[in-house]
């Protein structure tokens, strides 16, 4: 009897690590410590080839000095993606494979 309890709870694990990842919300902190305004903020799943929406959609800048929460819901269940960021003169800037599971906040520098 006790072998066909653990049977059945070994098959139980094996079948909870089957099941898809569940898509959540993800939030951090964008801290802008450049000189410049962010102006749009772009970020995807590293294995997409397409840029998502701006996160700064509706016209808003993130401004030197300043911070502000970012909500990246998508429904993807993928940690790393790609970030990127044009400032207020024009400039880009692109960043690979951040890990948006274990992001509390990130920090964008000159």
């Amino acid at each position: 009897m006790n072998t066909i309890i653990k049977g059945a709870a070994a098959a139980l694990v094996l079948l909870g690590s089957a099941l898809p990842a569940i898509a959540e919300d993800i939030y951090f902190t964008l801290y802008n410590e450049s000189s410049r305004s962010l102006h749009y903020f772009y970020a995807s799943p590293s294995a997409s080839s397409s840029w998502g929406g701006d996160l700064l959609a509706g016209g808003h800048t993130l401004r030197a000095g300043y911070n502000g929460t970012v909500t990246i819901a998508d429904g993807s269940t993928e940690c790393y993606y790609d970030f990127k960021f044009i400032m207020a003169d024009g400039s880009e800037t692109e960043v690979g494979e951040v890990n948006i599971c274990e992001l509390g906040s990130y920090t964008i520098y000159d």
